[in-house]
C-alpha cells in the first residue's frame, strides 16, 4: 500500500522530503531532520534514506535531488556510540555492517540524476563524505567541514579516500584526511571542495536555483553528461573521445536537440521532453 503513495507524500523517519515541480520535470528536496543531534545518521534516518532512493529510482520525471540539513548543521556523520556498540564483534561482522551502511547512504548519489548538496552548516566525517558523494556542493561560508577519522582512531569510510582526492586533489586530500583539520565554507571554495559559499540562510536557495537550471536542461543530455563526469573524466582523452562521439551522436538523434536549437534561435526557453 505504501508503494502506491507518491514518494513526496510518504513519511520518512528523521527526514523531511518535499517536491519541487518545474513543468514536466521535478526536484526532490531532502532535509536531514534530526537537528537536536546535528542530523547525525541515525538508524531510522539511514533506513528512510535507502527507502527514498528506491522510490526515486522509479520516478521517470525526476530531474534533480537537493540535500540539506535542518537547523544549524548539515550532518554530524555517523553516531559515535554506534561505532563502539559491539566491542566483541568480529572484523568480518563489522565489515559487513559498514558495507551495508555505506551502500545505503551512497544510494541517493548513485541515482541517474544530478544530486546537489546544500551544506547549510557543519559537515563532519560521514556527513562530509555524503556531501562529497554529491555532484555539486554549495556551502555556508561559516560552516565547519572536517574528516577527523584518524583522530578518533578510525580509518576513513564511505569512499572518502576516493572521493576527497577526486574532488580536491591528492595533496589537499592528504592534508585533510591525515590532520583532520577543520576548514570553513569560504576556505572550502578555495580548495575546490564546493562551487560557491553564501550566508547559511541563502545556501538552500543557491542549490535550488541550480536544481531549476538542471530541470530546465535536456534530460538525455544531462544523464549522459552526468555519467561521463562520474567516471572521473575517463581514463584518458582517447576514452573520453570515444564516449563523447557515442553520447553526442545519441543526443543528436533526439527531438530535444531540435527543440533546443529552435528555442535558442527564437530566443525563448526550451521545452524539453526527454525524447
Amino acid at each position: 500500500m505504501t508503494d502506491e503513495i507518491p514518494w513526496w507524500e510518504q513519511d520518512y523517519a528523521d527526514l523531511t522530503v518535499a517536491l519541487r515541480e518545474q513543468g514536466e520535470r521535478r526536484t526532490c528536496v531532502v532535509t536531514l531532520d534530526l537537528p537536536q543531534q546535528r542530523n547525525a545518521m541515525s538508524e531510522a534516518m539511514t533506513a528512510s534514506w535507502a527507502r527514498l532512493a528506491d522510490l526515486l529510482r522509479g520516478d521517470t520525471r525526476l530531474a534533480c535531488v537537493v540535500v540539506t540539513g535542518a537547523g544549524s548543521a548539515f550532518c554530524a556523520g555517523g553516531n559515535l556510540s554506534w561505532l563502539v556498540a559491539e566491542p566483541d564483534a568480529t572484523v568480518a561482522d563489522l565489515r559487513a555492517r559498514m558495507l551495508t551502511f555505506y551502500q545505503q547512504w551512497l544510494s541517493v548519489p548513485a541515482l541517474e540524476v544530478p544530486v546537489i548538496a546544500a551544506v547549510n552548516g557543519h559537515a563532519v566525517g560521514a556527513g562530509l563524505a555524503l556531501a562529497l558523494a554529491c555532484d555539486v556542493r554549495y556551502v555556508a561560508s561559516t560552516a565547519k567541514l572536517s574528516v577527523p577519522f584518524t583522530s578518533l582512531g578510525l580509518h576513513p569510510g564511505m569512499a572518502t579516500t576516493w572521493s576527497l582526492p577526486r574532488v580536491v586533489g591528492e595533496a589537499v586530500a592528504a592534508d585533510l584526511l591525515l590532520t583532520g583539520r577543520v576548514v570553513t565554507g569560504d576556505e572550502a571554495v578555495g580548495l575546490g571542495l564546493a562551487s560557491a559559499s553564501a550566508a547559511a540562510d541563502d545556501v538552500l536557495d543557491l542549490a535550488l536555483a541550480a536544481a531549476d537550471r538542471v530541470a530546465a536542461a535536456a534530460p538525455v543530455a544531462t544523464r549522459l553528461t552526468l555519467a561521463a563526469l562520474r567516471q572521473g573524466g575517463h581514463a584518458s582523452s582517447g576514452v573520453a573521445l570515444q564516449w563523447e562521439a557515442l553520447a553526442q551522436a545519441t543526443t543528436m538523434a533526439t527531438r530535444d536537440l531540435r527543440e533546443g536549437i529552435e528555442a535558442a534561435t527564437e530566443r525563448r526557453p526550451a521545452r524539453f521532453t526527454g525524447r
